[in-house]
């Protein structure tokens, strides 16, 4: 294991290399905006913690010695390696560049978030993208994960920054052919005689959430003959007659619209789930990060397609 020097070891190289360069340290000290003084016992104290003279003084000159200059060379050559990174950190605060890793929803990730992600690419040729599509959230700290999308309810806060994006809102719904064959349901007790369409994660059904009469929240268990972990297989199982699923209401907006699909108990299962962005908190963002961010919130800050209210 490389040990790491104390910051004090270094106080003074900078006074010795602009000494060395102006000449004295009279011509050194404009430079570094200290009195002659304090340049002269910078240079001591970096010649005392050295146990070497750097410098060879004359009541007209400062020269260096032989030790002075195998030190000078390897000085220049440090402080220009911090030079340069920290130019490199002053442009990376202004143009994105770098690996930018992403976790995002399947659904809403490809269909919103990545069009929004791959323009950023195509406008910094320096900018690069790892993105993975998953309904599980990530441990973005753990993972390494820059920033990600979460439909639901936050529950690990700490540590993160979370950016609001509205919610995605549910509805359930059939075709009307399946509807006319087995009937329209007019209570939620009336679900039990009707093929749902479940979605299942790790092969468990997920619950149906819904407002009770009350205005509580519940949630309903269901379970069908088909179980399938993709909400988009699920608004196609609907769309062939298969029965009743629950999916968001922005990927079957087209078709209730145009009338393939009609909602089954509308407004009562219409449970809104929030949409946040999220990221690792720090008081430093990166470019990349600041520029995924700001890109998403000015296309997504108003207009939302998965915020929509029930169709009339």
């Amino acid at each position: 294991m490389t040990s790491i020097p104390s910051l004090d070891g270094y106080s003074g190289v900078r006074a010795f290399v602009a000494v060395a360069e102006h000449g004295g340290f009279a011509a050194a000290a404009p430079v570094l905006g200290l009195s002659p003084s304090a340049v002269g016992k910078a240079v001591q104290r970096l010649e005392a913690r050295l146990g070497v003279r750097l410098l060879a003084r004359t009541t007209r000159s400062v020269a260096l010695t032989q030790d002075g200059r195998l030190y000078h060379a390897r000085c220049v050559a440090a402080l220009s390696g911090l030079a340069q990174a920290e130019a490199e950190l002053k442009q990376g605060r202004g143009e994105p560049s770098g690996l930018l890793r992403v976790a995002l929803p399947p659904l809403l990730g490809r269909a919103f978030v990545m069009p929004v992600l791959l323009e950023l690419l195509a406008r910094w040729p320096a900018l690069r993208l790892e993105a993975s599509f998953d309904a599980r959230p990530v441990d973005l700290t753990g993972e390494g994960v820059d920033l990600a999308v979460r439909i639901g309810v936050l529950d690990d806060r700490a540590g993160l920054v979370a950016r609001s994006l509205g919610v995605q809102r549910r509805v359930i719904c059939a075709t009307s052919a399946y509807l006319d064959a087995r009937g329209r349901p007019k209570t939620i007790e009336d679900l039990a005689a009707h093929d749902c369409l479940v979605e299942a994660r790790d092969g468990r059904p997920t619950p149906w959430p819904y407002i009770d009469a009350d205005g509580a929240p519940r949630s309903l268990a269901v379970d069908g003959r088909a179980r399938l972990g993709d909400a988009q297989m699920l608004a196609q199982a609907a769309l062939a007659g298969a029965g009743i699923a629950m999916v968001p209401r922005w990927l079957v907006a087209a078709d209730l619209a145009a009338g393939r699909l009609e909602t089954v108990l509308d407004g009562v299962f219409d449970s809104p789930l929030p949409v946040n962005l999220v990221w690792p908190r720090t008081p430093y963002p990166s470019a990349r990060l600041r520029a995924a961010v700001d890109a998403l919130v000015e296309r997504y800050g108003a207009a939302r397609p998965w915020d929509s209210s029930p169709l009339p």
